[in-house]
């Protein structure tokens, strides 16, 4: 919903600036950042390697408009704001948790579970209209025996088409089998993407909560969702301050082990179903992004094409023992090198590095 905070917020964990102001629809074109994924291990990395870079990963954040009832239709730009939605590979859904009558709401009060409920309408009518386009389409390939995927592709846009009539989101339809799944993700369906609820809270509720968050906790339960409590005008703050050691003295004092823009990141990265290699010598530390189930060579074509068309082997190291050992020839010394072939799945915090031939 428009002056929840997800322009406040999207300044805190972006290198990009959005217009934030009280009024709705202050951010009509999307905004878009990119951001580090903070991960301590590369920063224990750098330590112990001393190169001359350090490269973490990073993901990109869009900050769209807020949709309000009737975007489906085109109420409030709806359509262009939904289209920029159905780019993403996930949502974050923030949510207003607090009391401030110098912020308007555009329903007249706040009430978070009944703002989450107008944008999953919105965007289940939105993949209504789209499921029932595709079906008409797909009915006649079904029939007419023209299209052999047809048939599987027309039994689950009925089931998407089922739940979405029972004002469910697509996401609570689990796919079959690979092929399903792949049908699924073609799709671009808004309610199939994986999401995750951020309660914009005040300050004193950032630690524990409130009755607002404890609201939306209920109401997600049969939701697979994640949930994230922030308080994004205190975190804009915290941003503005200079020196690491007083940021944690300032989260201390109010019951915070750590920035509730850091859980974000964290968490969006996790969402997305996203792991991390690295590759750690004297010239570069760097952080790698692959998906969760990667094998070798796909890890190797990250960093370079060629490394996986001309894939020969990987040598891991686990990142413990290089934290112990504090070296690759020490590892090596001390047998500790694993070489894996193309079938490897490469696991969260490896550090590696291909031979490759082409």
């Amino acid at each position: 919903m428009p002056n929840v905070g997800k322009s406040t917020l999207f300044n805190c964990v972006s290198s990009g600036k959005a217009q934030s102001a009280n009024f709705p629809f202050c951010t009509i074109d999307p905004n878009v950042g990119s951001t580090s994924v903070p991960d301590k291990r590369l920063e224990v990395l750098t330590e112990i390697c001393k190169p001359k870079r350090t490269i973490p990963a990073t993901v990109e954040i869009v900050d769209i408009a807020g949709l309000v009832r009737g975007a489906s239709k085109g109420e409030g730009l709806g359509n262009q704001f939904l289209a920029n939605i159905r780019e993403t590979d996930a949502i974050v859904h923030v949510l207003r948790c607090f009391d401030d009558d110098n912020i308007v709401h555009v329903d007249g009060s706040v009430d978070p579970v009944r703002d989450k409920e107008v944008v999953d309408t919105e965007l289940q009518i939105k993949d209504l209209e789209t499921i029932d386009s595709r079906i008409k389409k797909v009915e006649k390939m079904a029939t007419t025996g023209g299209y052999k995927e047809a048939k599987k592709l027309l039994s689950l846009l009925l089931r998407y088409r089922d739940v979405l009539l029972q004002g469910k989101s697509c996401r609570s339809v689990v796919p079959e089998n690979a092929e399903e799944a792949q049908m699924a993700k073609d799709l671009y369906l808004l309610t199939n993407k994986p999401v995750l609820y951020v309660c914009n809270v005040d300050e004193s509720s950032a630690a524990a909560g409130n009755a607002y968050v404890d609201a939306v906790r209920k109401s997600i339960e049969r939701e697979n969702a994640e949930i994230l409590v922030v308080a994004a005008k205190t975190e804009a703050e915290i941003a503005e301050i200079e020196e690491y050691e007083d940021r944690q003295m300032f989260l201390e004092e109010i019951g915070l082990k750590e920035s509730g823009v850091v859980r974000l990141i964290q968490s969006a990265y996790k969402l997305l179903g996203l792991r991390t290699f690295f590759t750690a010598g004297a010239d570069e530390c760097r952080a790698w992004t692959i998906v969760a189930g990667d094998k070798a060579p796909r890890a190797a074509g990250v960093i370079h094409t060629d490394f996986e068309r001309g894939f020969i082997r990987a040598e891991v190291i686990k990142y413990d023992d290089f934290v112990q050992y504090k070296s690759e020839s020490a590892v090596r010394a001390a047998g500790k090198m694993g070489v894996e072939g193309k079938d490897y799945v490469v696991q969260d915090g490896d550090i590696m590095h291909f031979l490759f031939n082409v």
